[in-house]
């Protein structure tokens, strides 16, 4: 053995009719041309393996892996074949006449019958060199756990034979019913392993070493340790990837072998179950984190944190070897583009043609991107629509019940499921909440699941790069506001001397009494550092009533919610449902978590020690949204902390621990102002005065900042189109839904005459609480709203109903149209001199109850996953 581990590459490959896209049992042919030494057989004749040399490292091993499948092609392409790298292929015509001559394949055929004649799937192998055949033992046992996360970074085949799967990788689920597939025996010795190989070989269940095809196994005939548990990847830079991270494991398995640590001891059950998890879900839903910690229960993971936990852990091992830098960026480059069995269903999902399938692993085998041909759109009219019958705009169905084409691919596989195979999913969906505890609360209520409904919303590129822009602009101008009457008072003699906040009354835009009498103003935001950002997370609420045409509804700029529970949505449908794949790919939410610790860091001194230590400030449990919480800080590295937990005194604000206490730079709020104010610290004095003190003086930043509601009550709504021209002399992008504030008395009177037919809100209503739907009220009801906007009319405000555009939502029967609105949420951080904006994907579609329009989930109202595309 060198210094170095060396390493090598198995790859086996489909041969392919270039006509029909079909497998074709043409591998002699291929072979006549080609090297012996390089490439063989394999059990079908429709496959053909390819074998590296020797490498040192992965740069070499990249090149012999494309200069094999290019000779490949190179033989194959003459002859009307193709060669592709996948675990299967979707069309196989499979016969009893495709098996390879020999006598080995001729007894296998004989003994294991169909077994051997389903046997249309290719796997990838590496092999890492070891010292001996005890040492290649121990390593064996030592890597197993780690093996269902390579599986899931290969995973590649989810047709078979014409139909989807709805695995990521069913080739491992035909492997596994060989009898010695899947995870290694319980020996540590190589005499115990021979010992055993022996006994299965006596018994007539194999009939030599070679048939042991456990997921990872001392070499049969090499000094190697040999990983076997792969699919074949249409990737070069997974195989490289996997082959990286395998020889960085065995590396720490020798490492703790020779430290004399314990072999960890995973239940044999546990590790098939974990294979299993990993061929379903493949990188799209989430992965069994086996813990080395006995103490530890499995858990799931999302794939991003469990492979970023996999190379963080391999770090020494990887820069040992010169592979840290590329293994960590493959990985990511990985994750961002999904698995190859992701990748096929977007081919698959253009126009539900197979064939694109196909053509796209030729395409990808060889390195080259795939060459989609401009196809009409062609219509799909589901079988669950046949009682869907939406009264207004939807977003997925046109008024003669055709799936829009931007929803063809979705309800195609909707419908590979139907009504009772949705009913079943919605089953492990609500299992899969309470595992978790994806809750929240309505008032004294009892921890109620997350209402979250099955089938995801679109919203596409095109449609979200418009949203970018005109939320980007409304909130540079909030914050323009906010910024503004907090700042120098000014008086005017036009208006008789009378003080007024901010150049924008003063100016006569917005109406003192719009400011004066804002039940969100408060003295606290004039502690705010001038140059602090305010509005560090901004959740705008947006309705459409037609395609083209998007509105605001709400601005919630103080402790807007729901982030959290977006990552969460998109995490509970991937695993429910990994095999629904949009075909131009959907914006990741993996770098949300990063990007909202971010704009909390940019708040504070970055040049001060310390900088970094920043917390989430909450209630605690008692908090509805107390799930959200410990998410967003978990996934940010931040500890979740309340009131009881910190200390105030004049050189800043300390996390009290029970080892000591460390001063926090920033903290992340998500409790209100009032209940701030009235808390209590770790020292059992009022906190909240102390904590605004330290605000003012610098010694830590608040976000989002004192006084905001100064901005999004329901009457300061109306003014921000003003607002917008005003302080950036644009015109809006986004319209507001035209409003009406009954504190103007012409309106007033409009409103008061036309109650029937408008929506009324008090100012400070929250939650939905308090909203009238003119149209839907009773006689009584209205009579009482007219009292009470007369009795106080600065606190009432009218808006024209605006008719919510719908969208296919599972009832547990059937498909519904209901009402959806969108809250998408805006960053806001200081790099520079101005705000640096930022829209997270990160959206979350909320929807109303059946017969309802408020989308609120006090009121009954649920939510969906909401998918940006690509």
């Amino acid at each position: 053995m060198s210094d170095l581990p060396l390493l090598g590459a198995e790859e086996e490959f489909h041969v392919v009719d270039l006509k029909t896209r079909r497998s074709a049992p043409e591998v002699d042919a291929l072979l006549a041309q080609l090297d012996g030494a390089e490439f063989a057989p394999e059990l079908q004749r429709s496959l053909v393996e390819t074998n590296t040399p020797v490498c040192a490292g992965l740069d070499e091993l990249r090149q012999h892996l494309q200069r094999l499948r290019g000779t490949l092609e190179g033989v194959a392409q003459p002859l009307g074949l193709g060669v592709v790298a996948a675990g299967t292929v979707p069309l196989v015509a499979p016969t009893g006449d495709d098996i390879s001559a020999g006598a080995r394949y001729e007894r296998m055929q004989y003994e294991y019958q169909l077994l051997v004649r389903e046997q249309h799937i290719c796997g990838a192998q590496v092999h890492v060199d070891v010292p001996d055949r005890d040492i290649a033992v121990q390593v064996v046992r030592r890597v197993a756990p780690y093996l269902p996360t390579l599986l899931a970074i290969s995973a590649s085949s989810p047709y078979w034979r014409g139909r989807d799967t709805g695995y990521a990788s069913y080739r491992s689920m035909v492997w596994s019913r060989w009898p010695t597939a899947g995870p290694p025996g319980d020996v540590e010795t190589a005499a115990d392993y021979d010992a055993m190989v022996a006994e299965l070989i006596a018994s007539g269940t194999i009939s030599d070493p070679g048939m042991v095809y456990f997921d990872i196994r001392p070499s049969a005939h090499l000094p190697t340790v040999e990983l076997r548990v792969c699919d074949a990847c249409p990737q070069v830079d997974d195989v490289v990837l996997i082959a990286g991270l395998f020889r960085a494991l065995v590396g720490r398995a020798r490492e703790d072998l020779d430290a004399g640590l314990p072999i960890p001891a995973p239940r044999h059950e546990l590790l098939r179950a974990a294979s299993w998890r990993a061929a379903r879900s493949g990188l799209e839903g989430d992965l069994v984190d086996l813990s080395p910690d006995p103490r530890t229960m499995p858990q799931l993971v999302s794939p991003p944190l469990l492979i970023g936990q996999l190379v963080a852990y391999l770090r020494p091992q990887l820069e040992e070897l010169g592979d840290w830098e590329q293994v960590l960026e493959l990985s990511e480059a990985t994750m961002a583009r999904g698995s190859a069995a992701a990748g096929q269903r977007r081919a698959f999902g253009r126009r539900g043609e197979l064939t694109d399938v196909v053509d796209s692993l030729l395409a990808v085998t060889q390195g080259r991107t795939p060459a989609y041909e401009p196809h009409p759109a062609r219509p799909v009219t589901s079988e669950l629509l046949g009682a869907y019958h939406p009264t207004s705009f939807d977003e997925a169905v046109d008024p003669n019940g055709t799936v829009l084409p931007h929803y063809g691919w979705m309800f195609r596989a909707l419908d590979r499921m139907g009504p009772r195979g949705m009913v079943a999913a919605e089953s492990v969906l609500r299992t899969e909440q309470r595992a978790r505890g994806v809750t929240f609360r309505v008032g004294d209520e009892p921890d109620r699941l997350f209402p979250l409904d099955l089938v995801p919303r679109i919203v596409t590129a095109d449609d979200w790069a418009g949203l970018t822009v005109g939320l980007t602009q409304r909130v540079r101008a909030l914050e323009a506001f906010v910024r503004d009457v907090y700042g120098e008072r000014r008086h005017t003699s036009s208006r008789g001397g009378a003080e007024q906040h901010g150049r924008i009354v003063a100016d006569g835009v917005v109406p003192v009494a719009v400011v004066d009498d804002a039940p969100g103003w408060s003295r606290l935001g004039k502690l705010v550092p001038e140059d602090a950002v305010r509005i560090a997370v901004a959740g705008i609420d947006l309705v459409r009533d037609r395609a083209d045409h998007w509105l605001v509804l709400e601005d919630n700029l103080r402790v807007p919610s729901g982030i959290g529970y977006s990552i969460t949505s998109r995490r509970l449908i991937r695993s429910v449902m990994p095999d629904l794949e949009a075909p131009a790919g959907v914006v990741g939410l993996e770098s949300v978590p990063g990007k909202l610790r971010a704009a909390l860091l940019s708040a504070t001194q970055l040049d001060e020690p310390g900088h970094d230590e920043v917390a989430l400030l909450t209630v605690g449990p008692s908090d509805s949204a107390f799930y959200e919480h410990s998410l967003l800080a978990e996934r940010m590295g931040i500890p979740v902390v309340t009131p009881r937990d910190l200390q105030v005194t004049d050189d800043g604000v300390y996390l009290v621990e029970a080892g000591g206490r460390r001063r926090l730079s920033a903290l992340y709020r998500r409790l209100d102002e009032r209940t701030l104010l009235t808390a209590t610290g770790s020292d059992q004095r009022l906190i909240g005065r102390a904590m605004c003190n330290a605000v003012a003086r610098g010694k830590v930043a608040l976000l989002n900042a004192l006084g905001n509601g100064v901005a999004d009550d329901k009457l300061v709504y109306a003014y921000v189109p003003q607002m917008i021209s005003y302080y950036l002399g644009e015109e809006p992008v986004l319209d507001n839904v035209p409003t009406y504030p009954c504190v103007d008395p012409d309106r007033r009177e409009e409103v008061l005459d036309r109650l029937d037919e408008l929506v009324l809100k008090p100012v400070d209503g929250y939650g939905g609480q308090g909203i009238v739907i003119g149209p839907h009220a009773e006689r009584g009801e209205l009579d009482d709203v007219a009292e009470a906007i007369r009795g106080n009319p600065a606190g009432w405000v009218a808006q024209d109903l605006v008719s919510l555009s719908t969208h296919p939502t599972f009832s547990g029967e059937k498909l519904e149209p209901r009402a959806v609105d969108l809250r998408a949420f805006v960053l806001q951080s200081r790099w520079g001199p101005e705000p640096t904006v930022e829209v997270l994907p990160a959206a979350l579609s909320r929807v109303a109850p059946a017969g309802s329009m408020i989308v609120n989930s006090s009121r009954g109202g649920g939510a969906k996953d909401t998918w940006v595309l690509r």
